[in-house]
């Protein structure tokens, strides 16, 4: 008869087993479990003598799980979130009961655009947490599984893992914007006619790193686009448009046309405007976490407020 590997488990070790497979690093899990790494090294051990497997094994870059861990991680992980999800919502939920830190990831166009109006809002309805409104970066959707990022907003996202859920929060346009003064007249730009002009580009992670919306849609037109300059930040990408002869094709929810710098014109693609859509981005064990889902909402009637 097999042996009953539950009976008599710490079911505490588990957790800790979770968080060791998640950051495959004694300290990070450490710091997650708010215990020493003592404590963590001594939790493992007994896992170990408890399921007869090494689990981990040490390398140069820290952890590296068994093909027994890795099983055992798929297995356990949906149960433990289904436990999870169903004490908590036990609990009646209210944003002004909130303490710690919440931390959105957003894409760049976007965070620059709302960052007061996403702190106010959030402020007035959880008046004791501290926001961090973060730069989506090349760690982000790691972060978000590893729960140390409760939210993202970014553009479809190709490669993002089966973990994460995305939800359509907003619908964006795509616009080309020149400076005042441009020997270019005309209100639009068929996307064909992209090789007239050499481009400045907001570098987004994970949505645009190497290649923008703009390359990329050209590029399918066999048209090779001249691009003389990328940033991460849009301020940056502004600025030099409104000093060069350069284009930058820019988000709506950017809010550039309110800057007397700078001339809109819309981007045709087969005489249609490109309007890539916004998605929030969270892990699956959280669409039912009323916190997640709190700012899920918040976000999407900020961005949507002017609509």
């Amino acid at each position: 008869m097999a042996k009953d590997l539950f009976a008599n488990l710490d079911l505490n070790l588990l957790r800790t087993f979770i968080i060791l497979h998640q950051e495959r690093n004694m300290r990070k899990a450490a710091e997650r479990l708010f215990v020493s790494q003592p404590a963590v090294s001594k939790a493992l051990q007994r896992l170990r003598d408890h399921f007869n497997d090494e689990l981990f094994v040490k390398t140069h870059h820290g952890l590296r799980a068994t093909d027994y861990a890795n099983t055992l991680a798929d297995s356990i992980s949906p149960l433990i979130d289904e436990l999870s999800n169903a004490i908590n919502a036990s609990n009646t939920f209210d944003p002004k009961e909130l303490t710690g830190t919440i931390k959105i990831a957003i894409a760049p166009f976007i965070l620059s655009a709302f960052a007061s109006e996403l702190f106010s809002a959030i402020r007035t309805h959880a008046p004791r947490v501290q926001i961090h409104l973060l730069n989506w970066s090349k760690s982000t959707m790691q972060e978000i599984i590893n729960d140390e990022i409760n939210l993202g907003v970014n553009y479809e996202i190709g490669h993002a893992p089966k973990e994460l859920i995305s939800k359509k929060i907003a619908q964006d346009s795509f616009s080309a914007y020149i400076r005042m003064d441009h020997p270019y007249k005309q209100d639009f730009i068929e996307i064909d006619k992209g090789t007239e002009f050499e481009f400045a580009t907001i570098i987004a992670a994970d949505w645009n790193s190497n290649q923008s919306f703009t390359e990329k849609m050209l590029k399918m037109r066999g048209v090779e686009p001249k691009i003389g300059f990328r940033s991460e930040l849009p301020s940056a990408v502004i600025d030099v448009v409104a000093n060069s002869d350069m284009m930058f094709p820019g988000s709506s929810l950017a809010r550039i046309d309110k800057l007397s710098s700078l001339r809109r014109l819309k981007i045709l693609f087969d005489n249609v405007e490109l309007q890539p859509e916004v998605l929030a981005y969270y892990h699956h064990k959280n669409r039912q976490n009323e916190t997640v889902l709190w700012l899920k909402r918040i976000v999407e009637e900020v961005i949507n407020a002017d609509n």
